[in-house]
Parts: structure tokens; sequence; C-alpha cells
């Protein structure tokens, strides 16, 4: 994909309550306007990268882009999926996303459990592929490791227009 890698940096806002709750697998959602901000031929489908929350470490990750079939939704939307246990929700924090790679395209499900099955796979497909060389050295790349301030002061607009693709 010519968009990739493709980092992008927005507030932590509620989803649907799907992934925790329903799903067993908890997801970190992107407003609207970071989501209307993704490059228009980016396709939809489930991606693999990395993320961290704030200044915080940076953990593996898959993200949906998409509209989800199994729950039809009617707005796309931008799910990230990190693999960290984290000790509490951080609903406002600033998510920092680079997406490496691309695994499959959405597609719709028979049932809740060949979703759950579909998403586990997902994972561990992503864990294997972000561990070869040329994916683990974005963990390090310097868009992770800027001087962090306290973002909460900057305007929401701001932030909204740090996605950005990348020019490597």
């Amino acid at each position: 994909m010519r968009h990739l890698p493709y980092f992008c940096r927005g507030e932590v806002v509620r989803g649907f309550g799907r992934g925790a709750k329903e799903l067993g697998i908890p997801t970190a959602n992107f407003p609207e306007q970071v989501v209307d901000n993704l490059p228009a031929d980016l396709s939809t489908g489930i991606y693999y990268g990395w993320a961290s929350v704030g200044s915080g470490d940076v953990h593996r990750m898959m993200v949906s882009i998409g509209w989800n079939p199994y729950y039809k939704n009617t707005k796309k939307s931008m799910e990230t999926h990190i693999m960290h246990t984290f000790k509490e929700d951080f609903y406002g924090e600033i998510l920092n996303v680079a997406i490496v790679g691309y695994l499959r395209p959405e597609r719709n499900f028979d049932s809740l459990e060949s979703l759950i099955s579909a998403i586990h796979g997902d994972i561990e497909e992503a864990k294997k592929r972000l561990d070869l060389p040329e994916h683990l050295k974005l963990k390090e790349d310097s868009f992770f490791q800027l001087p962090w301030t306290n973002w909460s002061t900057l305007p929401l607009l701001i932030i909204f227009h740090l996605c950005l693709k990348a020019v490597k």
C-alpha cells in the first residue's frame, strides 16, 4: 500500500462500547475528524503497527478502519486494539499510531464467535509480522519520541491536523 507507513495522532473518544464488553478485545477510538482525514484511497480493512498513549511506551497494535459489516455501522470508524493491558481507561488521552502493514479487507461474519475468532487470528498474524526487522524498526520512529508537552492544552483542531502520512 503506497500510504504505508501512515502516522496518525488524536484524542481517544468513546466508541460503541463493544470492544471490551462484547468481544473481549478492548479498542481505543479516534474521533470522526481524524477518520475523515485519512487518505481517501487508504482501503478499509484490518492493519497492524505500533501505538502509544501520550508519551508512554510503544506497543504492538492492530486497527480496524471501516464500517464493521457485522455491526452494520453507518459511520466509518478507526478502532485500535493495543496489545497491552492497561490499568485504566485512557479516554481524552492522545493516541499515537503508526500503521505499517495491511492484514485483510473488512468482511462480514455469520456469528459473533466467528468474528472473535478472526480477530484473534489477526492479532497473532500481526504479532508475527511486527517481529520482522523492517517493521520492528518503526517502533523506534521519531514520531513516538516527540518532546511531549501537555497536549491537553493544545486546541483540538491542531491535534486533528497532526494526522499525516509518512514521507519516507
